[in-house]
């Protein structure tokens, strides 16, 4: 059946058995794939990557099925493959995403005309503020990255790079105002991150400890240790 605009009524298609004589069926078709049949409202590919994201926190990038992610959002798995190509092609945007939401939130930080050791202060805060604001994503890069086939990796390396050049670069800053005494930068970020990183495993919103003093406490670890003076 076709209206009046030349489009199939969907509810003329679901009343007739002989759909394959519909001539517009691929507009139904399309139409199917798209939309959250529990309400009715298009489906996006920010919904499905925003419940992967849960599922794969949830579950593990390995165990996560792809029927696990359209169930999320009410969709049946064949309908999945018409927004997303395959699990790693999910992944990836994941990790691209949760990179990108960092590095707008760090980047201006960078950029402040305050001194280096404030700048790495603010970053730190800055920094677990944003991973626990958005723990599934932050799950996903943190924890799933290794699950990256080969292709999927080289891609993402250079974004990661990039994030922690940010990092890098204030902590030369840093060691070129006579600041910081930090012989091998490479080795102090990545301390430095994988302390930060690990915090997502323990931390809870409602915790005794507000994410702040956290913050203020690795800072004040990092830059005067445990010794006393």
């Amino acid at each position: 059946m076709r209206s009046r605009f030349g489009v199939v009524v969907f509810a003329d298609v679901l009343d007739h058995a002989r759909i394959d004589r519909i001539l517009d069926m691929g507009v139904v078709w399309g139409y199917l794939l798209s939309t959250d049949r529990s309400v009715g409202k298009p489906m996006t590919r920010d919904d499905i990557l925003d419940a992967a994201a849960q599922v794969i926190r949830k579950k593990g990038y390995h165990a996560a099925s792809m029927a696990d992610i359209a169930g999320a959002v009410n969709l049946q798995k064949a309908s999945l493959y018409h927004h997303v190509s395959s699990k790693q092609e999910i992944l990836l945007e994941l990790l691209d995403r949760a990179l990108e939401m960092l590095t707008a939130r760090i980047a201006p930080v960078v950029n402040e005309a305050i001194p280096a050791d404030e700048k790495l202060r603010r970053m730190i805060l800055v920094y677990l503020q944003s991973l626990a604001e958005n723990p599934d994503l932050s799950s996903v890069l943190l924890f799933e990255h290794r699950s990256l086939d080969k292709k999927s990796h080289a891609r993402h390396v250079p974004n990661r790079d990039r994030f922690e050049n940010l990092w890098q670069s204030v902590l030369r800053e840093g060691v070129r105002a006579r600041l910081f005494d930090c012989p091998d930068i490479g080795i102090a970020v990545r301390g430095l991150m994988g302390t930060l990183n690990w915090t997502l495993t323990w931390y809870r919103p409602d915790g005794a400890l507000p994410i702040e003093k956290i913050a203020n406490y690795y800072a004040d670890l990092f830059f005067n240790g445990l010794l006393k003076k």
